[in-house]
C-alpha cells in the first residue's frame, strides 16, 4: 500500500481483526461484549505532517517508511481530511517558484476541522526574515481568495511567528448539541473526529444515569470535559500543558458552561493533592471538600495510569477510562478488578489501517 491507497477492500476484516484481539486482552477481566465503532474508511484525519522534499527546481511532500526508512513521494493522501487534500497541492505550486517561502523549508504540518478551518504551519531551517513574513502573508491572502479560511504560521529554531492566529475552532455536533473546540496548533487533539463525536456520544450515554460530579484527569482542551458537563452536577478537570487548559478555559466560555473547573495540575500531582501528602498554591480558592465525586474519568498518555494514581482511582464508585494502549490499560486492570467489574466496553477506531486500538470502559465498584 502507498500513501495515496487506502485498502479500503480489507477495513472490515481489519477491524474485526483488532475487535478479536481486544476481546482477548479483556477476557481475564470478564468483561461483556465489545460495543464497535467504525471510522470513516478515508479522510478521517484531521492533521497530518509532512517533511518536505527538495529535488532541484521541484519540491513535494513525503513521508518515511516506517520499517526500511525510504523517502515516499504523497501528492495527494487520502486518510487526511479532503481540506487538506485539496491545500496540499495548492502549497506546493505556489512555494515551488517561491525563493523566499522554499530556502530551507523542511516540515509542513496541517490541522484542519470539520468547520472547514484549517493552520498550516511551515518549519526552516533557518531564521525567518521580514522578506519571508510579506511574502508568507501575500500567499495566505491568495489563498484565501480561493475560499480557503487558512491560518499560516513560520517555525523556526525559537521562533514562530503567526500571520494571525495559531488556532482553529472546531465545531462538533454531540448528541443533539453543537460544541465549539478551539484547538491550538502543535498541542494535542483527537485525530479522528469522527471517531472523536462517537467516542463522545459513548461517554454521555454510559454515564447518563449518574450522581454527584465528576473528576476528569488529563482532560486536555476540555474535549470530553465540556461534553459530559451535561450528566453532572459539577465537573473538575485536571490538565499539565498551558496551551491546552488555555484552550480549555475558552472552550468553558465560549459554549456557555457553568458547571466546570479546570486545573493546571498533572495527575500525580493531584493526586498527592487529594492523598494530603502535598499542597499546592493552585488549588487555593478551590474547596476538594465540596466535590461529591462518584465518577472518576481518566485519558491517560500510552503509558497509562501510575502506581499511586491507580490507587487514588479506585476510591470512586464508577470509574470511565479511555485508554489508546490496550496493553497498559490491561496493566491497570489487573489493580482495578480486585475493586470494580468491567460493565462496558468499547472499540473505538481511531488509527484505520494500522495496529493502534483505542477503546473505552466503564468500571463499577462492587
Amino acid at each position: 500500500m502507498t500513501p495515496e491507497q487506502l485498502p479500503t477492500e480489507h477495513y472490515d476484516a481489519q477491524l474485526e481483526e483488532k475487535v478479536s484481539r481486544l476481546t482477548s486482552l479483556m477476557t481475564p477481566f470478564s468483561a461483556p461484549d465489545v460495543e464497535v465503532f467504525r471510522s470513516p474508511v478515508s479522510h478521517y484525519r484531521m492533521r497530518a505532517e509532512f517533511r518536505i522534499w527538495h529535488d532541484g527546481d521541484d519540491l513535494y511532500h513525503i513521508i518515511f517508511d516506517q520499517q526500511t526508512r525510504q523517502r515516499i513521494r504523497v501528492d495527494s493522501f487520502p486518510a487526511a481530511s479532503h481540506l487538506i487534500n485539496a491545500l496540499m497541492p495548492k502549497l506546493i505550486e505556489a512555494l515551488r517558484d517561491n525563493p523566499v517561502l522554499r530556502h530551507k523549508l523542511f516540515q509542513i504540518d496541517y490541522l484542519s476541522t470539520m468547520s472547514n478551518q484549517i493552520v498550516v504551519s511551515m518549519l526552516y531551517h533557518r531564521p525567518l526574515t521580514e522578506e519571508w513574513q510579506q511574502a508568507a502573508a501575500v500567499l495566505r491572502d491568495a489563498l484565501r481568495e480561493e475560499g480557503y479560511d487558512l491560518h499560516l504560521i513560520g517555525r523556526a529554531t525559537k521562533t514562530k511567528i503567526c500571520l494571525d492566529r495559531d488556532f482553529v475552532d472546531e465545531c462538533l455536533p454531540v448528541a443533539g448539541k453543537k460544541i465549539v473546540y478551539r484547538q491550538v496548533e502543535n498541542s494535542f487533539t483527537q485525530p479522528n473526529a469522527a471517531m472523536n463525536i462517537q467516542m463522545l456520544e459513548w461517554a454521555l450515554d454510559v454515564t447518563s444515569n449518574a450522581s454527584g460530579d465528576l473528576l476528569e484527569l488529563y482532560c486536555g482542551n476540555g474535549n470530553f470535559s465540556l461534553a459530559l458537563a451535561r450528566n453532572f452536577r459539577r465537573v473538575l478537570a485536571t490538565e499539565i500543558a498551558k496551551p491546552s487548559v488555555a484552550s480549555a478555559q475558552y472552550n468553558i466560555a465560549v459554549n456557555g458552561i457553568d458547571n466546570v473547573q479546570i486545573i493546571r495540575m498533572a495527575a500525580e500531582e493531584f493526586t498527592q493533592a487529594m492523598n494530603g501528602t502535598r499542597t499546592f498554591h493552585r488549588l487555593e480558592g478551590i474547596d476538594l471538600t465540596s466535590y461529591q465525586c462518584e465518577t472518576i474519568f481518566v485519558d491517560p498518555p500510552r503509558s497509562g495510569l501510575d502506581e499511586e494514581t491507580v490507587k487514588m482511582v479506585q476510591a470512586y464508585p464508577r470509574i470511565l477510562y479511555i485508554s489508546c494502549n490496550p496493553e497498559t490499560l490491561c496493566q491497570n486492570l489487573a489493580t482495578l478488578s480486585e475493586t470494580h467489574s468491567v460493565t462496558r466496553l468499547a472499540l473505538f477506531d481511531q488509527f484505520p489501517y494500522t495496529h493502534h486500538m483505542e477503546c473505552g470502559v466503564l468500571l463499577t465498584r462492587r
